[in-house]
């Protein structure tokens, strides 16, 4: 799958966003190595701190489901009729997102849609993540 499928996964995704308090809806596509693509959306809450971003929910979709694998990951997020740039992950997707993947060539595909967006390495985007080499097991 190419970076502009993924990226439509994404926008598919994004429909299903839950956020109405905040009004900034995300959709996440997952692609493992097995070539699955699992979506995501944000899903807020009236408390904030249960609320769930986009990325982490096709994360937990796809390690649910048997899949600790990752290639890449498409974001797309933004209000409604209004361009706020490209959406990343924030720092605890990323570190959700270390724990399942190579950070030097896993593929960040952030973008406002299939004709525009950028692509980075997790470590780019995590430089000193935090992973089971850090821990004494």
């Amino acid at each position: 799958m190419d970076d502009r499928e993924l990226l439509r996964e994404a926008e598919k995704a994004r429909e299903s966003s839950y956020a109405p308090y905040s009004n900034y809806h995300v959709g996440a596509a997952l692609l493992t190595a097995s070539g699955k693509v699992y979506r995501g959306c944000n899903i807020e809450n009236a408390a904030y701190t249960p609320s769930n971003c986009a990325e982490r929910t096709a994360v937990f979709k796809a390690v649910s489901e048997g899949e600790r694998d990752f290639k890449a990951i498409a974001v797309i997020g933004g209000y409604d009729g209004e361009d706020t740039g490209c959406a990343y992950p924030c720092g605890v997707c990323r570190q959700v997102l270390y724990e399942f993947a190579d950070a030097g060539n896993f593929r960040v595909i952030t973008g406002r849609g299939e004709d525009d967006y950028s692509v980075h390495t997790l470590k780019e985007l995590l430089p000193f993540g935090f992973g089971t080499k850090n821990l004494k097991i």
